[in-house]
């Protein structure tokens, strides 16, 4: 199983926030998750909301444990709400189903992790965590 190195998690945050600071966002907090939903990596810019580890997490989280993109997730949650709740349920209520949440692969294909960024609106903020991704010679589904 691939996964993704420390030496990656950390390279996608650092172009996670000049991304940020580029687009002119508001703080971000970013995080990085290995393929099994662990804790690799995590950034929060100075000025960044109280709370945003959990809103960062739970978008990250929500795209590994189900293998679906922030996008996707919201897009499931308008036409199905029960479909979320109950997975928020299952998940003690971790899953952040907006965008933001990012699956990451290696260039095989390989589901490696996942990046969740939050601090801006959801769509600049999954923008950001791309060029990240991107940078990091991996492969992002937002």
């Amino acid at each position: 199983m691939s996964e993704i190195s420390l030496r990656k998690a950390r390279s996608i945050i650092k172009t996670t926030l000049a991304k940020g600071r580029e687009m002119d966002l508001k703080p971000l907090s970013v995080v990085v998750l290995d393929a099994g939903g662990h804790i690799k990596a995590f950034e929060r810019e100075d000025g960044a909301a109280s709370g945003r580890f959990q809103i960062a997490h739970g978008k990250a989280y929500g795209a590994i444990m189900l293998g679906m993109p922030g996008s996707a997730q919201m897009a499931r949650a308008e036409q199905q709400a029960y479909f979320m709740a109950a997975v928020n349920g299952v998940f003690g209520g971790q899953v952040i189903p907006v965008p933001g949440g990012v699956l990451v692969h290696d260039k095989r294909g390989n589901l490696v992790g996942a990046v969740g960024v939050t601090g801006d609106t959801s769509d600049n903020d999954a923008t950001a965590a791309l060029a990240g991704i991107e940078a990091a010679n991996l492969v992002g589904t937002a």
